[in-house]
């Protein structure tokens, strides 16, 4: 029988590669966030909102090329209402070629009030947005031949219909530059964060992968000089690249990340980009969140019923300490559960 031994890594042995941080704009739940574009901005959109921070996400749903994001953006910006000559019929439903395939119906009215509504909400909340986050997943996109615009999602419509052509560095800087001047003009306090998604995009092959994002590295680079003082870049694109640096921080398909690489972003924004007293605050919330999450074997206990009664009471009590955060949902999600 062999036993086990313990081995101890050197101190001057450095299997990971830290990643530097520069100083952010300080973020707390007084302010009004917005995360557009590729997934990572849906992953840490969701851990916001969980936190109890006021943040929307993805109002157009995921978007990965910088040229789609800009369109968002401006229309959100605009007055644009979207009508039915906007939308295609394919396979049976209605689709937009700027949204994703969550915002199409069989029923073109269904498929325009999804647009519209949360359209309409984001431009209410724009001029007053104090943190917007941009996550660009690649610099390639496709435009539709019929009309020469760029697409933000194909709904599988056979590739022959439209052309693929990878942006450089100088088309997402200048396309930018207009946008942020005129964001800044109607929003002044406005701070813009650039992300680059890890997600790989193995299609073209891995070479083709970096070189993309590459190409998205490089024009953020341009932009934080021109807009220095209202431009930020959070590396987790290095965080997973050099910092994790393994296939075990991925998903199952080997290019998304998994729940645990998520995680580990997420607990570094908080620390470099979040206050102490933030911090404090979403740690007590999260033990809060965790107790609700808590299924037991038998929910018409007695035993279950007082732990429900603890969580009410202390959600009460961080109501009263944090009278600006909404618990509604989780009170009566407990009440709910306590009148079973």
């Amino acid at each position: 029988m062999h036993s086990l031994h313990t081995i101890f890594i050197p101190s001057y042995m450095n299997l990971t590669t830290p990643v530097k941080y520069p100083v952010f704009p300080v973020v707390n739940h007084s302010h009004e966030l917005l995360f557009v574009g590729s997934c990572f901005a849906e992953s840490m959109g969701v851990l916001l909102t969980a936190n109890k921070f006021k943040c929307d996400v993805n109002p157009f749903g995921i978007l990965y090329n910088p040229s789609s994001i800009a369109i968002a953006l401006r229309e959100v910006l605009s007055d644009k209402v979207y009508t039915a000559a906007d939308l295609l019929y394919y396979h049976g439903e209605y689709h937009s070629f700027m949204h994703h395939g969550s915002f199409s119906s069989p029923i073109v009215s269904d498929c325009l009030a999804n647009i519209n509504i949360p359209l309409q909400q984001i431009r209410k909340k724009i001029k007053h947005v104090n943190h917007l986050l941009i996550t660009f997943g690649t610099a390639w996109i496709y435009t539709c031949k019929e009309t020469g615009k760029v697409v933000a999602n194909c709904h599988k419509i056979p590739d022959n219909r439209f052309e693929r052509h990878r942006l450089s560095p100088d088309e997402i800087v200048t396309e930018y530059t207009l946008l942020l001047t005129k964001l800044l003009a109607q929003n002044p306090g406005l701070h813009v964060w650039f992300t680059v998604s890890s997600i790989r995009h193995t299609k073209d092959g891995m070479h083709n992968n970096q070189l993309s994002k590459s190409v998205l590295l490089l024009a953020i680079d341009q932009l934080q000089e021109r807009f220095p003082e209202k431009t930020h870049y959070f590396p987790a694109y290095e965080i997973v690249m050099d910092e994790l640096r393994d296939y075990r921080f991925y998903a199952d398909d080997m290019t998304h990340l998994s729940s645990l690489a998520v995680q580990y972003i997420w607990e570094q924004f908080v620390q470099v980009c979040f206050s102490f007293e933030t911090q404090k605050l979403i740690k007590e919330w999260d033990n809060i969140a965790k107790a609700l999450a808590h299924r037991p074997l038998r929910e018409d206990s007695e035993e279950y019923r007082r732990f429900l009664e603890q969580i009410v009471l202390k959600m009460k009590q961080f109501a009263e300490k944090y009278p600006n955060l909404d618990v509604e949902k989780e009170l009566n999600i407990c009440h709910t559960r306590l009148r079973k």
